[in-house]
């Protein structure tokens, strides 16, 4: 240690370096017989001891001398010291002086390690004095600082075992560890201990937290708030009132009802009657449990294990049963369950108990057969069990919620006993358990569902719940319910445990729970597996359960058609599985199409019902174009669209039931319909003769086979409309399909189908008169009109598809517009029919044969102005209105697209009919062949060139025709979009002004860059005219330019 002398001398001056040690010391001197502060724990008390001497020490040296500044320096210097030390030391025993002994307790090693200091230090100043005063005249007084300084030296301030105890319990839960009720009953019992007062003086240890919690106010210490609130916590449950009964015994028994426990019969930790008492080696006896966590936590805290109550560190941690102490308490339960049963027979037999009564009874034997399992036969054998029974069936009003919940409750821990379940079960209990899963609390719900698991461990038990109406129907609702995930676990730990039995597989497959019938469907014997096919055809399925079947056991399904037992259930299976359109490719994947083929084509054994429902599914799969194109159809690789399947179908048409021709035909529209697979479809059914099969059940008696006749009809329209028209005009058929277009009888598919084939086929101008006579014309107009406003009412998609038919029709009629045929244009408002199916929702093909009929209109118009303008009218008369007014007449108004006045009837006019902007407007739609319709009929406006061009290129611009094409024209890939929308810009661009304009947009000149890089060949050929009038490339002289531009 460095000698104090060596230190440096305080800053004071010898006169208040006195004053500072006479004034510390009395403070030191005076509180250490406190026993509420300095004088209860031992380290100040002796620090306050050692002060004494030195008072006593430090005033004979004083006395000894005139004056403190007479003293030699050294002597000085150690007063100095000493003073400073003792007014950190007075600072130190403040603590223990005014703060409350918990908040010591917390800081006890590091006060204990102030004094230490201090105290080393005042003894090393006391060692430099005695050496100063080596020839001092008094030999008692060197002796007397000799003694002193030697005796501080080799102080040693620590804590005893009881403080180091709780100051380490106080670490931990200043770390916000958790702790069992017995654990918080030793620390209270430490802490009573280190406190000197009892463990059941509630009153003083409230005190001392409230003490600590003012200590506390102003600290930051997050340690320190949690050992606050940790001790609060932990006297709140120490101060509960114990349960000396070990049950919650009716308060309105007489107080002879039952007998009290002894004090010995309670846990010390616990504070209730033990069930497992054991005794340490300091003869006190616990609860097994209560104890065995206390030891933990004395070993977690790295101290060694003690008795709470005596604090008697313990040499052993053996836990010795108390076996007598165990038979009293024992006997002493048997006899209060006695008096307790019989208390709850008599609540539960009254005619109208009351509710609390009813509470406190349910509660009573849920504790007695929770608590003491043993006496579960006095509770079933008073008759309880039946008397819940009876209450929970009970209707009446009183019996709320939380009754039931409670009875419930009390019934799932009495039926952990067998005999009790049984008569649960006789009685008809399973009827209100399964009410209960739609009562009005949770608990309710929780309790029905535990109570239906614990009857689900024994088979017999199992089949009841299942047979009971609606409890699969309500089990399932709740597996699915994620808002409540502990409902749903139980009710799914229900279902686990009835899927083993074999006769719940359809009750549970009705009631949505199909994990049992497809793990039998997959890994079953071939009958078992025949027996779930056979449910899977029978059952109506979800669709979300379809897809689920079809992925795991579409294959098993495929397999079970080999064998001649298993066929007619896998087929059943399989068409049942093939209504989702999304199965479509599970079942091809499957292999499902080979399997199927061949019981249609090749199999001669096969039952017409086998065809039927074999046809049947292939058609559901054909249904869905994209999923089969590429697959097998057949055992030698060809596919459905091929040739060999195709004839294979139409041969059918002739051969098989009429349901099965049915599927046929669906199965040949489907086929047909694939953009991957008509045109193989229709070539091989042109060749194959196959359009005589097919029009022969244009006329079929029966709905169904018109109906997917007219549809393939429709569809090879499309396709081989010439072909079809040779096949159909020998029978008459044009004016048969005119017939039923007017039936309003008939069917509207087939109506629709009717009009969408003659729209298809190719007509001679001789035949389009003779069909589309004036009052059919008529028909046809008032009828769109009436669709349209239908529509847009109700929506419907066979009134989508006869205005298809209906507007391939009107396209038929405006194709060889004439002065003859021109009034009936006019009369009928063809181009405004046609304008107004171009806002047809959601149908593009309308929208496309609109924008084409417009275009026709339009091309018809400008020939005929082309024809008129030759002639003129006089202008004498004007002439002599100019002599007389002194200015001419205004002159009629001219259109800008025609050069000629249009009447704004004209029906020829995109402009006058209003039809420019949704043209435009036709330009933001999704489908190419709709835009492509759009911009050939906005085309027809600058097909001119003359000197009236600009007039229509600016009538383009007003209307926002210019700036959408140039946008769609950036966007488009290489194609027939790409070479219609740059013909157009080309011809836009020869105006000088708006080339000006469009060769400042960078987009349009890159996008005419990659059409001349990369379009066909007319489109390189505009671009590279439409680059040349932009200036962008050198391709014509600049004379040559002006002049086109002039044109």
């Amino acid at each position: 240690m460095t000698s104090p002398a060596a230190a440096a001398t305080p800053l004071l001056s010898m006169a208040d370096a006195v004053d500072s040690i006479k004034r510390s010391l009395s403070d030191l001197t005076t509180t250490a017989t406190d026993n509420k502060g300095i004088g209860f724990f031992e380290n100040p008390r002796r620090f306050s001891g050692y002060a004494t001497r030195l008072q006593n020490v430090l005033n004979t040296v004083l006395r000894t001398c005139s004056s403190p500044d007479t003293l030699p320096a050294s002597v000085q210097t150690s007063l100095k010291g000493i003073a400073g030390d003792l007014a950190k030391a007075n600072e130190t025993m403040s603590v223990y002086r005014n703060r409350s002994k918990i908040f010591v307790l917390i800081n006890c090693l590091s006060l204990s390690a102030s004094l230490q200091e201090r105290t080393l230090a005042i003894g090393g100043w006391l060692s430099l004095i005695d050496s100063s005063l080596h020839h001092h005249p008094y030999p008692e007084l060197r002796k007397k600082i000799a003694d002193l300084s030697r005796d501080m030296k080799q102080a040693q301030f620590t804590v005893n075992e009881n403080e180091e105890r709780v100051y380490c319990t106080f670490q931990k839960e200043g770390q916000g560890r958790p702790t069992t009720k017995a654990v918080q009953s030793g620390i209270i019992m430490d802490l009573a201990r280190a406190l000197g007062i009892e463990s059941d003086n509630h009153n003083e240890l409230t005190e001392q937290i409230k003490q600590l919690k003012s200590d506390l106010s102003l600290s930051s210490s997050v340690s320190e708030r949690r050992i606050l609130t940790s001790l609060q916590r932990i006297l709140d449950t120490w101060s509960v009132v114990p349960d000396v009964a070990a049950l919650n015994w009716d308060s309105e028994l007489e107080e002879d009802c039952h007998i009290l426990p002894f004090k010995n019969f309670l846990c010390p930790l616990t504070k209730q009657v033990m069930k497992e008492p054991v005794v340490l080696e300091s003869a006190q006896a616990y609860e097994r449990k209560a104890i065995e966590y206390w030891f933990e936590r004395c070993l977690e805290d790295g101290r060694d294990p003690t008795c709470p109550v005596t604090g008697q560190v313990l040499k052993s941690l053996e836990l010795k049963p108390n076996i007598g102490l165990a038979g009293a308490i024992e006997e002493w339960v048997n006899r209060n369950v006695e008096v307790q049963v019989s208390t709850v027979v008599e609540t539960l037999r009254k005619e109208n108990p009351e509710v609390d009564g009813l509470d406190k009874a349910l509660d009573i034997v849920f504790k007695i057969s929770e608590e003491h399992p043993s006496n579960r036969y006095r509770v079933r054998n008073a008759g309880v069990v039946l008397l819940i029974v009876k209450l929970l069936k009970s209707s009446s009003k009183s019996i709320g919620t939380i009754l039931r919940s409670k009875a419930l409750m009390a019934l799932l821990s009495m039926a952990k006993d067998e005999e009790s379940k049984k008569i649960m079960l006789e009685e008809g209990v399973t009827k209100s358990v399964i009410h209960s899963l739609i009562g009005n609390s949770e608990k309710e719900k929780e309790y029905a569902v535990k109570l239906l698991l614990e009857f689900c461990n024994d088979e017999a038990y199992c089949k009841s719940v299942a047979s009971e109406k609606g409890a699969l129907v309500l089990l399932s609702s709740m597996t699915g319910n994620m808002e409540v995930p502990a409902l749903s676990n139980l009710a799914d730990e229900v279902f686990k445990k009835m899927e083993r039995i074999e006769e719940i597989v359809q009750p549970l497959v009705a009631a949505g729970r199909f994990e049992p019938l497809i793990n039998r469907l997959c890994q079953g014997s071939d009958n078992v597996k025949i027996e779930m096919a056979f449910l899977v055809g029978k059952l109506t399925l979800t669709n979300s359960c379809k897809e689920q079947i079809a992925r795991q056991c579409a294959k098993v399904l495929v397999e079970l058609l080999s064998k001649s037992a298993g066929r007619v259930a896998s087929l059943k299976a399989l068409y049942n599985l093939s209504g989702l359109d999304d199965n479509a490719t599970i079942l091809v994947d499957s292999a499902l199409l080979p399997a199927l083929t061949d019981i249609l084509f090749k199999s001669h054994d096969a039952s017409p019902e086998l065809k039927e429902l074999a046809a049947a599914t292939i058609a559901n799969v054909a249904s869905n174009p994209g999923c089969w194109e590429l697959a097998s159809a057949d055992k030698l690789g060809h596919s459905m669209q091929s040739e060999s399947i195709v004839s294979s179908l139409l041969g059918l048409l002739s051969s098989v039931s009429p349901q099965c021709q049915v599927s046929t035909l669906r199965i040949l529209c489907g086929i047909a319909s694939s953009p991957q697979a008509a045109e193989s479809v229709a070539t091989h059914i042109k060749s194959g003769d196959g359009i005589k099969y097919i029009i022969q059940f244009l006329e079929h008696p029966e709905v169904e086979h018109r109906a997917y006749a007219f549809r393939l009809t429709r569809i090879l329209s499309e396709r081989i409309g010439q072909d079809l028209a040779y096949a159909l005009k020998p029978f008459d058929k044009l004016v048969s399909f005119k017939d039923k277009i007017l039936d309003n009888q008939s069917a509207d598919c087939e109506r629709s189908d009717a009009a969408c084939i003659l729209a298809n086929i190719q007509l001679s101008e001789e035949e389009v008169k003779t069909l589309l006579e004036a009052t059919f014309i008529k028909w046809i107009v008032i009828t769109l009109q009436t669709q349209k406003s239908s529509f847009n009412t109700r929506g419907s998609r066979s009134i989508s598809n006869i205005a298809e038919g209906l507007l391939g029709l009107l396209l038929h009629f405006t194709r060889s517009v004439d002065p003859q045929t021109l009034g009936t244009v006019r009369e009928h408002r063809l181009m405004t029919i046609f304008r107004d199916q171009l806002s047809f929702p959601s149908n593009a093909r309308v929208k496309q044969l609109a924008a084409h009929g417009l275009k026709n209109l339009s091309e018809a118009g400008r020939s005929l102005c082309e024809q008129d303008t030759g002639s003129s009218s006089p202008r004498r008369f004007c002439a002599s209105l100019v002599f007389i007014c002194g200015k001419p007449p205004p002159e009629p108004t001219t259109c800008p697209i025609h050069n000629t006045p249009c009447e704004d009837n004209s029906q020829l006019c995109l402009l006058k009919s209003n039809c420019i902007k949704p043209l435009v407007d036709l330009l933001a739609e999704e489908d190419t062949n709709v835009q492509i319709a759009a911009v050939e009929a906005l085309s027809t406006l600058i097909i001119d060139t003359s000197k009236n061009f600009k007039r229509a290129v600016d009538e383009l611009e007003r209307e926002g025709a210019l700036d959408a094409v140039v946008d769609l024209f950036t966007e488009v890939r290489p194609g027939l979009l790409q070479e219609r929308t740059v013909w157009m810009l080309e011809r836009v661009l020869r105006v000088e002004g708006h080339s000006h304009r469009y060769s400042l947009n960078q987009s349009l000149v890159r996008a005419l860059v990659e059409a001349f890089k990369h379009g066909n060949a007319n489109a390189k050929r505009h671009a590279q005219e439409a680059l040349t009038n932009l200036k962008q490339i050198s391709g014509l002289s600049g004379k040559a330019s002006q002049a086109r531009a002039r044109r």
